[in-house]
């Protein structure tokens, strides 16, 4: 099985980036872990600031792996384009979320992109990317 794991703007500032909302652990610490655990799984990973390279690996990987773990960061709230391209694609998604985003400021409240995703996770900090790794999986 392959899993995608594409993170948004700003998800590579983890650890530094208000750890009081995302904590202090970097994204490699949990990328690591995460393959650790689920080291019968590929799992790839990428990461961008700019929207157009994350449809362009969604549209690159989405006819190839079995599932997709999407963190748009800031892009969930304003990106039809992304929405487009999560449409486009046979791999099912789940939009991810490490903050719980209905507890924040308003804008945050809303998904452009939840409409195309299997499902949304948010709130469990990185914990949420093992979560949408069980539910690709089919795990309960």
């Amino acid at each position: 099985m392959k899993i995608q794991i594409i993170n948004g703007p700003n998800i590579n500032l983890l650890g530094k980036r208000e750890p009081a909302i995302y904590g202090d652990e970097t994204f490699d610490s949990c990328l690591e872990a995460l393959r650790r655990k689920y080291a019968d799984v590929e799992i790839e990973y990428f990461q961008s600031n700019v929207e157009g390279f994350l449809i362009d690996c969604i549209q690159q990987c989405g006819f190839s792996v079995d599932g997709i773990v999407l963190n748009a960061g800031a892009y969930t709230h304003t990106s039809i384009a992304l929405l487009d391209a999560i449409r486009s694609i046979p791999a099912p998604v789940v939009e991810v979320h490490i903050s719980n985003v209905h507890a924040r400021e308003d804008f945050r409240h809303t998904s452009m992109i939840a409409p195309a995703c299997k499902g949304v996770i948010a709130g469990f900090g990185l914990q949420s990317y093992d979560l949408a790794i069980r539910a690709l999986l089919g795990e309960k």
